[in-house]
């Protein structure tokens, strides 16, 4: 498609990202403390009977627990995705594109912590998951946050918003 001829205006979105980004990464280390604390080695915690429990579980894999004999890649992955972030946020002039971003930062960063502190060691780290609907994978908020920026990001794609604030139109 054609972009059109409107070029950015105004300041970069930046803050925006790190704003975002900071949020999210702060729910994560927040509510990973908390279940850590209060949940971990405890039954489950019923919030809408067998629909939706909070139960605490090391991951040492992606979702779905796939994966775990890789968790040294996954650990690589979150800090490539991390640098591409920071290095896009230079060309960044559009708010939805900061926010999704931001979401993504934010969650890579909450996994990467756990994958480089927590057991059973250094880039070899479990992440601490949590939220468990029935039936379906136990996640935790820097998932949510990937899982969220991610669509995000596939909408505003679809809609030929770019990261620069040009608009393509087809």
């Amino acid at each position: 498609g054609e972009a059109t001829a409107e070029r950015p205006r105004g300041r970069r979105r930046i803050a925006v990202l790190f704003t975002v980004a900071a949020f999210a990464y702060a729910l994560d280390l927040i509510s990973k403390l908390l279940v850590v604390a209060k949940l971990e080695n405890h039954p489950p915690v019923k919030i809408l009977g067998d629909w939706l429990q909070l139960e605490a579980i090391r991951n040492a894999g992606a979702a779905f627990s796939f994966g775990e004999a890789y968790t040294v890649i996954f650990t690589v992955i979150a800090a490539a995705v991390i640098v591409v972030i920071t290095r896009l946020a230079r060309k960044l002039y559009s708010v939805p594109w900061a926010i999704a971003l931001g979401l993504l930062l934010g969650g890579a960063l909450g996994n990467l912590t756990d994958r480089i502190f927590r057991a059973p060691g250094v880039f070899e780290g479990a992440v601490v998951d949590f939220i468990a609907p029935q039936h379906f994978a136990v996640f935790n908020l820097a998932d949510s946050a990937i899982v969220c920026g991610g669509i995000l990001i596939v909408l505003l794609s679809f809609r030929g918003l770019d990261p620069d604030g040009t608009v393509h139109r087809d």
